[in-house]
């Protein structure tokens, strides 16, 4: 049997995405990282699956690129809005996570803001594997220095660097993703400063490598930024495919707003694919 996907991106970072709400597909987590192999499958970042939920307007579900579940995505959110919007007049959407919930809106500009909720800084929400001053963390022997850490629903450090397009980001992060300090392993991200209130942002995210934008990772940048004092509340983040707009609100929530775009649609043999 045949099955329909839509293949989205938010400023680069790209979904295979699945609608599970008439019935489960049977996307393992082996079957998942298989769609998402850039050789052999669909190709993607994380496989996205959109489940029906009674709390909101529709559950995500998130695997990476390796399989594993991710608890938030930020891009993802907003692709998953402009879906829900097909064949009706909202746009307004509440979406599940396995997080919480993720309010998102379009924009008359075709843009969506996701309220990302409020970040949490105490080591054990982020979480680390011991009691640890999560504004400076110490640094591992490879590490370009002291990252600060905060969790959007999932784990992040920010490294602040010089010149983040001059570093060796995939090895970098490849160790720091791993390193036993993150028992749930950590997304890396390494911004270095623009302008006043704009960011330059590379990110490796766990589970899937390199990619070309992370919302959770621009919007944990401008938090610890900010949390730092090196930057105000506000910022642009530029990232390898595009540019996000962040707002760290008085509140304590955090808005997110930037596109998200149907790349194509098709269909695949799902059990072509290992379960």
């Amino acid at each position: 049997m045949r099955t329909p996907f839509v293949k989205m991106h938010g400023a680069g970072n790209d979904f295979a995405v699945f609608d599970e709400r008439r019935a489960p597909l049977g996307l393992t987590a082996k079957r998942a990282a298989a769609i998402a192999d850039r050789h052999g499958g669909i190709g993607c970042d994380q496989v996205i699956s959109i489940e029906p939920s009674v709390r909101a307007d529709a559950f995500m579900h998130i695997r990476n690129a390796d399989g594993s579940e991710a608890e938030a995505c930020g891009n993802a959110t907003r692709c998953i809005a402009i879906l829900l919007a097909r064949g009706n007049r909202d746009r307004s959407f509440v979406i599940e996570t396995v997080s919480g919930f993720l309010p998102a809106e379009i924009q008359d500009s075709g843009e969506v803001e996701v309220d990302m909720g409020a970040p949490a800084s105490n080591w054990d929400q982020i979480p680390l594997a011991r009691p640890l001053d999560t504004l400076a963390l110490p640094p591992g022997a490879a590490w370009p220095g002291a990252p600060a850490a905060v969790s959007m629903g999932n784990p992040h450090v920010t490294f602040f660097v010089p010149d983040a397009d001059a570093l060796d980001a995939a090895r970098i992060g490849s160790g720091v993703e791993r390193d036993p300090l993150f028992p749930e392993r950590v997304n890396v991200g390494f911004a270095s400063i623009l302008a006043p209130n704009q960011w330059r942002l590379r990110v490796w995210e766990r589970g899937t490598g390199l990619t070309r934008a992370c919302g959770s990772g621009a919007c944990a940048a401008v938090v610890n930024a900010s949390r730092r004092n090196l930057s105000g509340r506000r910022a642009e983040v530029v990232m390898d495919g595009g540019t996000l707009a962040i707002d760290w609100r008085a509140d304590g929530h955090v808005l997110m707003k930037g596109p998200a775009v149907i790349a194509f649609e098709g269909e695949i043999e799902l059990d072509a694919y290992p379960r």
